[in-house]
């Protein structure tokens, strides 16, 4: 049966449409509605920069070996040199006092107990100082040399150019080949321990100990405060 024109045929359609439409789109919101309250991103946690990790690693690594002490050899020597204290006496480090932020190895040579490596935390890395003191306790004239870690160190191994101060020490001594200095320390947890000095001029001083073999500690180091 026919329900009138054609035209009014299509305008029911199209309207049925529209009503189909309005039914299945979400209606749009209201201008007047309130905003839904903006989510506060959660801050990133800061970035610890790498030296940090690799320096907090190896001090750490360091400090599980404290009160040991270790025999080391020299595997290194260069330019070649005439047989010294060095290479003829018994070389032990001993890992001593352990702080949070300090490590104190005295290094014997032999009797010669004058020798102290100072290794301390600092805000960029670490710092490396050689306490050098005279048999009554005083300081040496040349003494608390060394440097501050530079970015390349990692996990295992720690390099200090020399500082100005030290330099200024050095000049003031007349030791200025030592002006040019770099110190370093390496570390294989129960295996070894290096310690290294080297110039740009060819000089390459290395002491390597064995981590694996703890030995009995030599005396206090001349000056300790518990010698």
């Amino acid at each position: 049966m026919r329900t009138g024109t054609p035209a009014l045929r299509i305008g029911l359609a199209l309207a049925a449409v529209s009503m189909v439409q309005a039914c299945t789109e979400p209606a749009a919101e209201s201008s007047t509605a309130t905003p839904a309250a903006p989510t506060q991103a959660t801050p990133a946690p800061s970035a610890v920069p790498a030296v940090n990790d690799a320096a907090d690693a190896f001090f750490a690594a360091l400090s599980q070996h404290c009160g040991r002490a270790y025999r080391g050899l020299v595997i290194n020597d260069l330019p070649a040199t005439e047989p010294n204290a060095f290479t003829t006496s018994d070389l032990v480090m001993h890992v001593r006092e352990c702080g949070e932020s300090e490590l104190r190895i005295p290094f014997a040579v032999g009797d010669d107990l004058s020798r102290t490596w100072v290794l301390t935390r600092t805000d960029t890395g670490l710092r490396l100082k050689h306490d050098h003191r005279h048999q009554d306790g005083s300081e040496d004239a040349v003494t608390q040399y060394g440097g501050d870690s530079d970015a390349k160190g990692g996990a295992q191994r720690q390099q200090f150019p020399v500082d100005a101060e030290s330099i200024a020490n050095f000049q003031a001594n007349g030791l200025e080949a030592s002006v040019t200095n770099t110190w370093a320390l390496e570390i294989e947890v129960d295996n070894r321990f290096l310690y290294e000095l080297s110039r740009p001029s060819g000089r390459l001083f290395q002491v390597e100990f064995d981590l694996s073999q703890p030995v009995e500690p030599p005396p206090a180091p001349w000056g300790s405060a518990s010698d």
